[in-house]
C-alpha cells in the first residue's frame, strides 16, 4: 500500500529555517522530520512512499535519491509551489488507483497505524482521518480566588478534537477534489461529510506538529530526553 506524504508547502510559520529548507527536512534531533515519518510507517510495514514535494523540490529530491539510506521506495513528486494540499494529491491520481494512506509532512504520533487502517476499512468510508486532541500551547493554572494552587506544562489537551492527518483514502475520494486550486482541509473533506464519507479514528495520545520554531524545541527535547513516543 503506498503512503502519500505533502511535503511541498513553504513553512512560513517557520521562517527561521524555512529560508533555506523545506520544512520537512528540518530536523528533529539528527534528523529531518520527513525521515522520521517516513521511518514510523516503515515500523508498522508500510514501504511504498510517495512525497508529493513542491517548495524546494531539489533538496527533498537529492536526499531521498540516496538509496543506500532507506529501505524503503520513495518516490518524489515535484506538484508545485503554489499547489494546494488538495491538488497536490489531485496531481499524484494516475498513482493512486488503489487504497492508500495519507500524512502531512510535519506531524508526528504514535498512532496504530494497523489500527487505524483496520477501522477505515470496517467503516467503508472513502476516507478517514485520525482525530487527536491538540497541543497545549500554554501552561494551564489551577486558580483559588487569587492564588495558584497548582501549574502544569501539559503537552496535551484532553478536550476537543482536531483534524491530526494521518488518513487511509479510497481512491474514489479523489473525484470530490475536482480541478480547481483547492485545500484538501476545505471543499473535498466538506463534501465527504455531506456524503457521509468521512470517518474518524479517535486517537488520545501523542501527536504534535511542527509549526513554530518553538514546536521544533519541544520535538528535539522528547528526543534530547529520550521521551519521543513515536520512536518507541
Amino acid at each position: 500500500m503506498k503512503v502519500v506524504i505533502l511535503a511541498g508547502g513553504k513553512g512560513t510559520r517557520i521562517s527561521e529555517y524555512t529560508n533555506i529548507l523545506p520544512k520537512p527536512m528540518i530536523k528533529v534531533g539528527s534528523k529531518p522530520i520527513l525521515e522520521h515519518i517516513i521511518n514510523y510507517y516503515i515500523k508498522f510495514g508500510f514501504n511504498d512512499f510517495i512525497i508529493a514535494s513542491g517548495y524546494k523540490h531539489k533538496i527533498i529530491k537529492n536526499y531521498f535519491s540516496n538509496k543506500k539510506l532507506f529501505s524503503a521506495k520513495i518516490k518524489v513528486i515535484n506538484t508545485g509551489v503554489e499547489t494546494l494540499t488538495g491538488s497536490r494529491i489531485k496531481k499524484l491520481s494516475s498513482e493512486l488507483k488503489e487504497r492508500f494512506m495519507l500524512t502531512y509532512g510535519d506531524g508526528l504520533s504514535n498512532i496504530n497505524l494497523k489500527k487505524l487502517l483496520k477501522f477505515h476499512i470496517k467503516n467503508k468510508k472513502k476516507i478517514t482521518l485520525t482525530a487527536v486532541h491538540p497541543p497545549a500551547r500554554f501552561g494551564e493554572l489551577s486558580l483559588v480566588k487569587n492564588t495558584v494552587v497548582n501549574f502544569e506544562e501539559k503537552p496535551q489537551l484532553q478536550k476537543g478534537w482536531i483534524n491530526g492527518g494521518f488518513f487511509v483514502v479510497e481512491p474514489e475520494f479523489l473525484n470530490l477534489i475536482g480541478n480547481k486550486n483547492v485545500m484538501l482541509e476545505r471543499t473535498p473533506l466538506k463534501k465527504a461529510v455531506k456524503t457521509k464519507n468521512l470517518a474518524a479514528f479517535k486517537h488520545a495520545s501523542f501527536w504534535f506538529c511542527m509549526d513554530t520554531l518553538r514546536d521544533k524545541k519541544v520535538l528535539d527535547a522528547l528526543i534530547k530526553n529520550k521521551k519521543s513516543p513515536w520512536l518507541k
